[in-house]
This record gives C-alpha cells, structure tokens and sequence, in this order.
C-alpha cells in the first residue's frame, strides 16, 4: 500500500463512565472546566494532593457539581486520564496518517516524537499521562493501555502502509511503548520541557529495538 491508502480514523475507548454524561452543551461545557481545573493541579501539585474540592474552586464550581459527574477524586482523575488517552491517540494517528510522511519508518518516528510533544503541551499529561498509574489492572480482554495504543498504532500502520498486522508486530510496539514511557515520564519528572537526554535515549532505543525486531 501507499500514501493514497484511504486511512483509518481513531475512536476512543472512554477508560471511565461518568456519573452523569453530558447531553447538553452546558453540561459538556461545565465537564469541560472541571477536567481543565483537574489538569491544572496536577500540573502544579501532582495527583497525589488533588481534591474534589480544589476541582471545584479551581473551576468556580460547587462542590455539588463535582460530585454531580464524579463520585470521588480517583474517578475523577481516571476520567482525565480517559481524556488524555483520547487526545494522545489523536495525535498520534493523526502523525500516521499525514500525507506528507513517506513510509511506516518515518511515521512511526514522528507518532513517538508527538508523545513527547504532547508532555509539554497537554495540561494534566507529565503527571497523569493515561492515568494507568492509577490503576494496574488489565482492561477487559486482558489488555493495557499499551496494549491498546500498540494495537491502534499497527492497526493505522497497516491501512496507511501495509505494515503486517500481526500479534508479533503489535507486542513489538507495545514493548517499544513501554520503553518510551519508562524514559520519557523520567524525562519530564523534574523539567516541564523535558531532559533532553532522556528523551534522546528512548529515541535511540526504541529506534534500535524496532530495527531489531521488525525492521526500521
């Protein structure tokens, strides 16, 4: 396959369900702030000291609307993670299927840099990324969220560039996601933009695992 492949589009798997889902734009707006506000401190205080009741300060909101979407502080953050998740895999399948990417090596390369970018821009993201940290369990059908994004990424992969979609090619990037992770959290521990040196070293990793395993 080529650059013309029709490509696929990416649709979430939400990792939480909302006391109250949002039917009217109001209610997704008031959504919205609260998961802004929840950002926000994570940013600035990290997950561990967030409460429902700085959510609701933060976002100029009663208490009671907190409680109205989320039951507890952990729902909440599991929700911030769900909408990380979401806007990680958009950039990443939207990486994929950039026209101007000329074969899998190169898109593949460029879904792994807008990870890093999305550290330093996505509010929330350094200290809770996909809130997997939250909780260890494995998702229904005994997958991960690597296993999750692996499987999104070849599956993008294989539409765009014919990449074998296979359960080897997908351990393969789950393995490399895992990797990546491991240095780039450790990147962004300390420095909002990232310590370089991390970040070059999960490149070369990832770049020589891959080569190693499936070809880059």
């Amino acid at each position: 396959m080529n650059a013309h492949t029709p490509t696929i589009e990416f649709v979430a798997e939400p990792a939480v369900s909302l006391r109250n889902e949002p039917v009217q734009a109001r209610s997704t707006a008031r959504l919205t702030a609260l998961l802004d506000a929840a950002a926000s401190i994570v940013d600035e205080f990290g997950i561990e000291r967030l409460t429902t009741a700085m959510v609701a300060e933060r976002a100029g909101a009663s208490i009671g609307t907190v409680y109205r979407y989320f039951p507890d502080r952990i729902v909440l953050l599991q929700a911030l993670g769900s909408r990380n998740f979401e806007r990680v895999m958009a950039r990443i399948i939207e990486a994929i299927n950039d026209p101007s990417q000329p074969d899998w090596r190169a898109a593949l390369a460029t879904a792994f840099s807008s990870v890093v970018d999305t550290y330093r821009t996505e509010p929330g993201f350094r200290g809770l990324r996909v809130g997997d940290q939250l909780d260890l369990r494995p998702l229904p059908n005994g997958r991960t969220y690597k296993s999750l994004v692996a499987e999104r990424i070849v599956e993008a992969l294989s539409s765009r560039f014919g990449v074998e979609n296979s359960a080897a090619t997908r351990f393969t990037l789950e393995v490399a996601l895992e990797m990546s992770d491991a240095l780039v959290a450790r990147a962004f521990l300390a420095n909002p933009q990232g310590d370089e040196e991390f970040i070059s070293v999960s490149t070369s990793a990832v770049r020589k695992f891959v080569a190693e395993t499936i070809g880059w």
